[in-house]
């Protein structure tokens, strides 16, 4: 049964039997989310769903970051936490399928560890587990995103995991938390793709993933064979009832782990697939020392690509996350892409948007194909006929090219003052994630994120 041999493989690991490198990974998922939330912590939507909860009310047990009112009930925190993270569309993304899996987990774990007294240890093993979870269920699906649903179908079994962890579910509590899960799950991708409702569904992940462990917690039962019973989770999402896929899923168990392989976190903002965008076109234009009034043509290559999708000229943050010739151009432009590429101002730039029409889908690659990971390859052609081209096949940022504290460091110290944090709060915040493991409970780390 699946559900309750995840179950019992989810719960077995401390940190201890985790790589000193995926933890390490945990910790920088903890800095980005909650640098990613600050700079969505003004945003509209962020601020309705944060209204909502404080309107809601209820158990003061779990902060809401970057606010001085009174604690919320752990899912209601969780989400308003998640929220504001999704919204600025700068936390982190999954190689293979763009699942945001940083947001839910940082936001429950915190939520939970602190109504729970759990240790930073504890959390940090429940990020690198709910992370596998997720990771997991999404090899099962070879078509979910094809069928049109977005990473949120996936993202609340992180929510899930890690607040059973911290709850400290047994196998039989932590089956059925992930069953009630699989049958409370959803989010559409068109909707995500063009509107706020992209920061709604992660909420709502969050919130019933965590109310699927509460509920669990206090012996609320599931169907156990939900996942490969015809009908059930696997074939309805785009996969295949039946013991195989799910035998398949669970292959393999602790000889890797997806935190490391399938990680990256967002170093600029925007939809993480089209970070390599920008950064191979970037590269073509300083190889060729081009300006600005030479470019022609800006073309773009990459496996599975057709057409440009979003909007062709954005005109606000939702659709330059989401629009990828804005990251072309603006890549070309500037010859970089930073946070400075979310403001208003980058956002309607003319010279940017003067270059978007410039840009053309070319033919797909034909080599080094496997080697493709949300990257991509960008010729810019100059008026007088030159050429130069720039392959990026991992985007900075990703987990198998190595990340660096010092990359981390730097996002979090440039958002965090979004979410109105001093800065010796965000040198003692950054001091205490890099070492989160050795701290007996997380309260040091939520003082520093309370303004």
């Amino acid at each position: 049964m699946f559900a309750r041999d995840l179950a019992k493989m989810l719960i077995q690991p401390t940190l201890s039997d985790l790589p000193d490198e995926a933890a390490k990974h945990a910790k920088m998922l903890v800095a980005s989310t909650l640098a990613s939330a600050a700079l969505g912590t003004n945003l509209e939507s962020a601020g309705i769903i944060r209204d909502l909860a404080y309107e809601r009310g209820g158990a003061p047990r779990s902060t809401v970051w970057f606010s001085s009112r009174d604690r919320l009930p752990a899912m209601d925190a969780a989400r308003v936490n998640a929220v504001m993270s999704d919204a600025a569309a700068s936390d982190d993304s999954d190689l293979r399928s763009i699942m945001h899996c940083g947001t839910p987990l940082t936001a429950v774990a915190l939520a939970v560890a602190e109504m729970t007294g759990s240790s930073g240890a504890e959390v940090v093993a429940a990020i690198v587990l709910g992370y596998e979870a997720a990771g997991r269920i999404h090899d099962a699906l070879p078509r979910y995103r094809k069928l049109g649903f977005h990473g949120t179908s996936l993202t609340i079994f992180c929510a899930a995991t890690a607040a059973g962890r911290l709850l400290k579910l047994d196998v039989e509590k932590m089956t059925h938390a992930l069953a009630l899960a699989a049958t409370s799950t959803g989010g559409l991708s068109k909707a995500a793709d063009t509107s706020v409702a992209r920061e709604y569904q992660a909420g709502q992940a969050v919130m019933n993933g965590v109310q699927a462990a509460l509920a669990a917690g206090r012996g609320f039962t599931a169907e156990p064979r939900i996942f490969e019973m015809p009908g059930g989770f696997f074939s309805s999402y785009g996969g295949e009832a039946g013991e195989a896929p799910a035998e398949a899923a669970l292959a393999g168990f602790g000889e890797s782990w997806d935190i490391l392989t399938d990680m990256a976190v967002k170093l600029v903002p925007g939809g993480h697939p089209h970070h390599a965008l920008a950064e191979a076109s970037g590269n073509a234009v300083k190889a060729g020392d081009v300006s600005v009034e030479e470019i022609a043509a800006i073309q773009v290559s990459r496996p599975g690509l057709t057409k440009l999708g979003g909007p062709l000229h954005p005109e606000d943050l939702v659709g330059m996350a989401h629009s990828p010739a804005y990251f072309l151009a603006a890549g070309a432009a500037d010859r970089n892409f930073t946070w400075a590429h979310a403001s208003s101002e980058k956002i309607s730039d003319p010279a940017i948007h003067r270059l978007i029409d410039k840009i053309v889908v070319g033919p797909e690659p034909t080599q080094d194909v496997d080697r493709y990971r949300q990257g991509a390859t960008v010729t810019v052609t100059t008026v007088d006929g030159r050429s130069f081209t720039s392959s990026v096949f991992c985007p900075k940022g990703s987990g198998i090219l190595g990340l660096e504290w010092s990359d981390i460091d730097e996002k979090y110290r440039r958002l965090m003052p979004y979410g109105g944090v001093a800065k010796s709060e965000i040198d003692s915040g950054l001091e205490i994630i890099h070492e989160l493991e050795a701290h007996p409970t997380i309260a040091p780390l939520v003082r520093t994120i309370r303004t």
